[in-house]
């Protein structure tokens, strides 16, 4: 019996279909494998590289921000604050997003300590995210939280 995998964002609706198996990873806990029979599961998503592995052994990739999964009677429920398929990424912008992330990041690092905790921490998650979204797409090397 194959999981049900419903993937959600405040936007719409991302993915949904029939799976052999889900990873993902978790805030704090690694890369975790979802599959048919798994225990009662609710967990934070880090920003990550959801994959999907469809019952034919094909991948499915979304680069999902965040968010939460629910699993429970072979069911896995996937709501993140930020999901995009590959085939909506634009790899030009992405890569032009990634640029000012990462010149944001420099100019936050060059301040050293006068650069807010949290003005850094929000540079560093942009950097990461427009790597993932490049990596999902397959315009990119891999990025951390792959």
């Amino acid at each position: 019996m194959p999981l049900h995998v419903e993937l959600v964002s405040p936007e719409e609706a991302v993915w949904s279909g029939e799976a052999s198996m889900v990873i993902g990873r978790t805030v704090g806990g690694g890369d975790i494998a979802w599959m048919t029979g798994h225990a009662p599961f609710l967990g934070a998503l880090d920003t990550c590289v959801i994959r999907v592995q469809l019952i034919d052994n094909t991948i499915e990739k979304i680069a999902v921000k965040g968010g939460f999964i629910e699993v429970s009677n072979d069911s896995v429920k996937i709501l993140s604050d930020q999901a995009e398929k590959p085939e909506h990424v634009d790899p030009d912008r992405a890569r032009v997003d990634l640029q000012w992330a990462e010149e944001e990041l420099r100019k936050l690092q060059a301040q050293g300590d006068g650069a807010g905790g949290a003005a850094l921490a929000e540079a560093e998650e942009a950097v990461r995210w427009h790597k993932l979204r490049l990596d999902a797409a397959g315009h990119g090397a891999p990025a951390a939280g792959h």
